[in-house]
């Protein structure tokens, strides 16, 4: 679930549905479980951007599939990452699982997610039971070209699902060439790249630290792709240009530096 993962003194929460609130300040509407820690945001006046620094970095895939043809979200969240997707990659399908009916309601009512169509796909279930099950592993009738990651319940005190079994279903979902961006913040980040690494071996990178502390990792169904620098600085210029994503080009210098390979 889509969180800034930081607490913030926001004022004037309203219950909505049961342990779900909404909150405004300064033009931006979240959304919470029933407690501070907000779990995804909308700037109410640009409602299909990406305000949180955190979640910009889940767009990373893009430096490695340009052109994604199905992407799979596991939480929903406010929508945040549904909405680029469907607006801004119309060539893919976006799929995305939640497992809180109230959460898609609020999504639609409270963050103008669009309705189903043939291109957004919401599927009311577990994340771990769908992304597990063979039968359910091509969402979509394929696999996953991107698999964005953001799983978090009210406490917030790590991702709800964290272990290497569920890492190694995510990678056996993944396209030939795809790639995993997940969110990890709130439990030791050493547990979780254990659990990481134990998946996907040494294919998986770290992105920087975000502004509130999140943390990013990419696993890729294969070998990290060997693409030169060069080429993912002109995706990130892209990337920074058509999305209005202003850091695009220092995922790629981190990469560069080493600085974001696994220790």
């Amino acid at each position: 679930m889509s969180r800034t993962a930081r607490k913030r003194p926001l004022p004037g929460q309203r219950p909505v549905a049961p342990h779900i609130t909404i909150s405004e300040v300064d033009g931006l509407r979240f959304l919470h479980f029933g407690s501070e820690w907000v779990q995804g945001g909308m700037r109410i006046a640009r409602p299909f951007s990406l305000e949180i620094d955190y979640q910009q970095q889940m767009m990373a895939p893009a430096l490695f599939v340009p052109r994604p043809e199905h992407i799979v979200q596991l939480g929903l969240g406010a929508g945040a990452l549904a909405k680029f997707c469907w607006r801004h990659l119309a060539g893919a399908t976006v799929s995305v699982v939640e497992i809180s009916a109230d959460v898609i309601a609020a999504a639609h009512r409270w963050f103008r997610l669009p309705p189903g169509d043939e291109r957004l796909q919401l599927i009311n279930d577990d994340a771990r039971w769908v992304i597990s099950d063979p039968r359910r592993m091509q969402l979509g009738g394929r696999r996953a070209d991107w698999l964005q990651v953001d799983l978090y319940d009210a406490a917030a005190a790590g991702p709800v699902y964290d272990d290497a079994a569920f890492y190694t279903a995510c990678r056996r979902a993944l396209a030939p060439g795809g790639v995993m961006a997940v969110n990890l913040f709130g439990s030791s980040f050493e547990t979780s790249r254990q659990a990481i690494e134990s998946a996907f071996g040494d294919s998986w990178r770290a992105l920087p630290e975000a502004d509130a502390g999140n943390r990013i990792v990419l696993g890729f169904a294969r070998d990290v792709p060997a693409i030169p620098y060069s080429s993912l600085y002109s995706r990130a210029v892209t990337i920074e240009q058509q999305w209005r994503i202003p850091t695009a080009r220092k995922w790629v210098s981190a990469l560069r530096r080493g600085s974001a390979a696994p220790a």
